[in-house]
C-alpha cells in the first residue's frame, strides 16, 4: 500500500511539472469599436467574442500581452485608433 501511495505521489507531481513548464498558447489581439474608434485588446482564450457586435479585428494575433500592448500603441500612434 505505501508503495502505491509513493507512485501516486511521484506521479501527481510529474504531471503537476509537466503543465507548469508548458507555455500557454492563448494569443491576443486587437479589437476596434465602429462606433467610437476605441481599440482594445482581446484575448482569444475567452471562448465568447466581444459584445455588442459593432467591431471589427485590427491587428494579427500576437502571442503575450506586451506584444499586444507594444500593436496598440503603434496603433493609437498612427491614429488608426482612438485612445
Amino acid at each position: 500500500m505505501r508503495r502505491i501511495s509513493l507512485l501516486c505521489a511521484a506521479t501527481g507531481l510529474a504531471v503537476t511539472a509537466f503543465v507548469a513548464a508548458s507555455p500557454a498558447e492563448a494569443g491576443y489581439h486587437l479589437i476596434r469599436w465602429q462606433d467610437s474608434g476605441f481599440c482594445q485588446i482581446w484575448d482569444e482564450s475567452i471562448p465568447t467574442t466581444p459584445w455588442p457586435a459593432g467591431y471589427h479585428r485590427a491587428s494579427p494575433s500576437v502571442a503575450t500581452f506586451i506584444d499586444a500592448l507594444a500593436v496598440k500603441d503603434a496603433a493609437l500612434k498612427s491614429g488608426s485608433c482612438k485612445w
